[in-house]
């Protein structure tokens, strides 16, 4: 099986046998297109906390499809040229949320598997418009999981609005929106990323 890839913004056209397309950092407006049988393909979007695993199941659904990946905190970081810790610091919570709007309602990619940042539910806009070329996927595990694998939230470069002090909190606040905006729930607890990955190639 083969794909069209179309690089956007760029005259280049390559096709591709079972392998990932690597987003440029540097290029942060070159976003690929993959068309099969002359069809753009739809996307499949991740959402879910810090740590549900989106990065990890996107990049092995990528490998196993044949499809581009590209991961939304990886935009940001090409958007700003820092790291998602010093954009909140420095834009505070609010100020980040834009940002991160801003990059993800710029997407213009097909076929691709897209690993969104956990607070990219906090834009309707930006989720309205994920929703408008792909397919969205809610990755969702336990909240104690959560706990166990971010033992320092802040470090990581987590969003925190408002008077939100604790994952317990955040999880609480956030949970609502992954179901509000999740076309299919993946319940992830228990499960290895190849489980995840299969399950969601299934649906």
């Amino acid at each position: 099986m083969f794909f069209f890839i179309i690089a956007e913004g760029s005259k280049n056209v390559k096709r591709i046998h079972n392998k990932i397309f690597r987003f440029p950092r540097a290029a942060f407006d070159f976003f690929p297109r993959v068309y099969y049988n002359g069809k753009s393909m739809e996307n499949i979007v991740l959402i879910g906390m810090p740590s549900s695993g989106k990065s990890t199941v996107g990049k092995m659904l990528a490998a196993k499809r044949g499809l581009p990946f590209l991961d939304g905190d990886d935009l940001i970081r090409a958007r700003t040229g820092e790291s998602l810790a010093a954009t909140i610091a420095s834009a505070g919570a609010e100020g980040f949320i834009k940002i991160e709007e801003e990059v993800l309602c710029r997407l213009t990619a097909s076929g691709a598997v897209i690993a969104t940042g956990g607070s990219a539910v906090y834009s309707a806009r930006a989720m309205a418009h994920l929703g408008s070329i792909g397919k969205i996927f809610y990755l969702k595990i336990p909240e104690e999981a959560a706990e166990k694998r971010i033992p320092d939230f802040t470090a990581r470069g987590v969003v925190m609005r408002g008077k939100i002090a604790s994952l317990k909190e955040l999880y609480a606040e956030r949970a609502p929106l992954y179901e509000k905006y999740a076309d299919v729930t993946v319940d992830c607890g228990g499960k290895t990323p190849q489980e995840i990955a299969e399950e969601i190639i299934k649906a």
